[in-house]
């Protein structure tokens, strides 16, 4: 799967001018609809000429301002999708339906996909999710999705094995409320937010950054609205065989994270888990 058009300007800015990286900046920081905004707009706002815009668009391949923006809708119309379109998009059944086939087809899809995100993962983004992560002083809070709510207990109950003070944001009204209410600046908001993304993602993420806590977002290639708030956003291939978006990619950047994470804080790691199986093992759990 290509790389989406905020991955392109990422990978381009260290061949920009300095002018042209104010453009690029003013992009990225509230990807995708500033790119919908005139030329007239975008210049103002990185304090640079409209011939400087056009010049960026031209450093990325496009003809011209309208070509930029075609590109941008069209991407914008595979970030909306949902498994029905998707479905009703493509002959899921189409060619040999055997299992073999199938098998087949699967490997290379997760394979290519796994290898292209981590391949495509900044080594610094990976290395402030750690820091924070690692940090004694944070307070973690996790919160996922219709189906990432899954990915965000995996990545917590690992992350309670190995430090203290690690939550998931509660679901009844009162709890949340509260939960959001008490966020602070030591605070690190772990959020995963996938295509069809979910307006309290969005929410939630401006509330962290307002009281001065960090968000960590993991998300598609499209880039969930909560990256624009983010201090470190992680993103996924998706591809699939089927109608649904893979987190198969997502939870390899997990696991890559968590192993940083008790690298990161060495013996106090292994303290923490002997000690928590110790607990598990007095109160009949293990």
């Amino acid at each position: 799967m290509a790389g989406t058009l905020a991955d392109d300007i990422r990978q381009k800015l260290g061949e920009l001018s300095p002018a042209e990286r104010k453009v690029a900046r003013v992009l990225l920081s509230a990807y995708p609809s500033s790119g919908f905004e005139t030329i007239a707009i975008i210049a103002e706002r990185a304090a640079v000429s409209a011939p400087t815009v056009l010049r960026f668009v031209a450093r990325l391949g496009y003809h011209g301002f309208p070509d930029f923006q075609a590109a941008l809708r069209a991407e914008l119309d595979e970030r909306r999708a949902s498994p029905l379109a998707l479905y009703e998009a493509t002959e899921v059944n189409a060619g040999d339906d055997s299992a073999s086939a199938l098998l087949a087809r699967s490997g290379q899809l997760f394979s290519s996909a796994v290898t292209q995100t981590l391949a495509e993962t900044p080594a610094a983004d990976l290395e402030s999710a750690i820091t924070l992560i690692a940090d004694p002083k944070r307070r973690i809070t996790l919160s996922g999705g219709r189906f990432t709510h899954l990915l965000a207990q995996y990545l917590g109950l690992h992350l309670m094995q190995l430090r203290d003070d690690v939550h998931f944001l509660p679901e009844r009204a009162v709890e949340r409320t509260a939960a959001l209410a008490q966020l602070t600046r030591r605070d690190v908001v772990i959020i995963f937010d996938y295509r069809r993304y979910e307006d309290d993602k969005l929410s939630i993420a401006q509330l962290t950054q307002e009281h001065g806590g960090k968000v960590i977002v993991f998300t598609d290639t499209w880039l969930s609205p909560t990256s624009a708030h983010a201090h470190v956003a992680l993103p996924s291939q998706v591809s699939t065989p089927s109608p649904y978006d893979s987190l198969v990619p997502t939870l390899a950047v997990i696991e890559t994270v968590i192993a940083g994470v008790i690298t990161r804080l060495g013996e106090e790691a292994h303290r923490h888990m002997r000690h928590s199986e110790d607990t598990a093992r007095r109160v009949g759990l293990l």
